[in-house]
């Protein structure tokens, strides 16, 4: 190779290694949130949170069943797991792209034309039978070729656009898989929470029933005393009233009843006769008013699954950055063919039938109308989005945090009140009905204290219920595997994505 043709291709591979130097690295990750806090304002306990099958402090072997029925059963949670499983497939389609392609083939072609045309007709114009006489060219030229190949194809990535785009596919899936662990964490809650509602609907009914039999009983005793002429007709009707209120009142809560257990038979995929079998007659879970160690702030980075999962889609958009930036430079690709070719079987298998195709591109963006660094800037755009919602992720999980930690402490607050108020009604009542036995007091009173007891326990099966829920609120705010990794319709683990080759100089 002369001097000549030198020079050009040594300014050219000069030109490339400048750009492949000059191309700036993809963007830090930022900081998840500015001046986050050390610790939460309402926590009283500063030990570790310890989310795994918080639920059990419950202490109710009926709930227990339904969340194992759910985590076997659920069909949203089956459809998340495919979710997970196309992220994981997309991912080692984008990077099988790092790699060479070979491929093998096997063919016959059989090229058959008439004499007077192509090839035939060339010889005849060539006048080779006059050349040889008694040579007589047949009507048609047939000919047969047997080929065995290996074809491959491998673009280098220089820099670095295909790994970079198989990083982005990875960090894809390790989000999905992340929101996997959301959905999860959702279903359990909702069944939980459904769980909750069908324990207080129940118990509301059931002390409805006994308010509108004892408001029976008060009635007929303030007829009495109306038709004696011992009580005014305005008692009678404000006790009348107040039986109408009691008895519109069951409906309502049947209603919620059989909303609530329609909605536990869809998380359970099922229907509502299922619901017999898992369900008793009076479930009882018990209260569970002690505080939940919070640990701290930072925690939620790892805890919580939707804060992981804006952390893995800003990487993805992250090398998206740099995949489109390595698109402004020249590819370098080669492909090829190597075989054996012949126009007889049996000498296709002979080494020295052996033959090759080799070729080389290189492709450089030249004119693009501006579209590559569109994708640059548009890649960019993104990852600023991406940013943006990765922080305001994080300083939604910590405010919701605090929020739900409040929240539970006032509602422990309130319960521990209404107990208390509880134990005094009963203590009326208990004094109003020894009054009565010993003839010192009416029967009315005792019936009233009695409306008051179950009133209070109305109030204080409510307070239980908003105690339960409100704990379970901060259970999902923290986040956290609720449930053992070898759990029922558990995802696959998350394999770490391919590292990125080191930058050219």
């Amino acid at each position: 190779m002369n001097s000549n043709a030198i020079a050009p291709l040594s300014l050219a591979t000069a030109a490339f290694l400048y750009l492949g130097c000059s191309l700036a690295p993809p963007p830090e990750l930022p900081e998840p949130a500015p001046e986050m806090p050390e610790d939460f304002q309402q926590t009283t306990e500063p030990a570790d949170y310890e989310p795994l099958q918080w639920w059990r402090a419950f202490a109710d072997p009926a709930l227990d069943r339904i969340v194992d029925s759910v985590l076997d059963s659920n069909l949203d949670m089956a459809a998340a797991v495919a979710r997970v499983e196309q992220a994981r497939e997309r991912a080692r389609i984008a990077r099988a792209a790092i790699r060479p392609v070979v491929q093998g083939g096997a063919g016959i072609n059989d090229l058959t034309n008439p004499t007077n045309t192509g090839f035939g007709a060339q010889i005849q114009e060539l006048g080779l039978e006059r050349l040889a006489p008694g040579f007589t060219l047949p009507e048609r030229l047939a000919i047969t070729t047997w080929s065995l190949s290996a074809d491959f194809s491998y673009e280098m990535d220089f820099w670095g656009r295909a790994s970079s785009s198989a990083l982005a596919a990875g960090a894809e899936y390790l989000a999905s898989a992340s929101d996997y662990q959301t959905a999860r964490i959702g279903i359990l809650a909702e069944t939980i929470g459904t769980y909750l509602e069908i324990v207080d609907f129940r118990r509301r009914i059931a002390i409805s029933q006994r308010m509108v039999d004892v408001l029976l009983e008060r009635e007929d005793v303030a007829s009495t005393r109306y038709d004696r002429g011992l009580a005014d007709s305005s008692v009678l009707y404000h006790l009348r009233q107040e039986l109408r209120n009691a008895q519109a009142i069951q409906p309502q809560l049947e209603n919620g009843l059989a909303n609530a257990e329609g909605r536990l038979a869809v998380l359970l995929g099922g229907y509502r006769d299922d619901l017999a079998e898992l369900l008793p007659e009076a479930p009882a879970p018990e209260t569970a008013a002690d505080p939940v160690p919070a640990g701290i702030p930072a925690d939620l980075l790892m805890q919580r699954p939707d804060v992981r999962a804006a952390r893995h889609r800003l990487e993805a958009a992250r090398f998206q950055v740099d995949a489109r930036r390595a698109e402004l430079l020249p590819t370098l690709s080669f492909s090829g063919s190597i075989g054996l070719q012949s126009s007889k079987v049996d000498s296709l298998f002979k080494v020295d039938q052996w033959f090759t195709n080799l070729a080389s591109n290189l492709l450089a963006p030249v004119l693009q109308g501006g579209r590559l660094r569109s994708n640059v800037a548009l890649a960019e755009a993104r990852f600023g989005e991406f940013a943006a919602t990765y922080g305001r992720t994080v300083v939604t999980a910590v405010n919701e945090v605090e929020t739900a930690l409040a929240v539970h402490g006032n509602e422990g607050r309130r319960h521990a009140l209404l107990a208390s108020r509880l134990e005094e009604a009963r203590a009326t009542e208990k004094l109003r009905s020894q009054r009565y036995e010993a003839g010192i007091g009416g029967y009315a009173d005792f019936l009233d204290a009695l409306l008051t007891r179950l009133n209070v326990e109305s109030a204080l099966a409510g307070a239980e219920r908003d105690l339960a829920l409100s704990r379970l609120t901060v259970h999902r705010a923290l986040g956290g595997a609720w449930t053992p990794a070898d759990s029922a319709n558990e995802v696959p683990a998350a394999q770490a994505p391919p590292q990125p080759p080191p930058q050219t100089e």
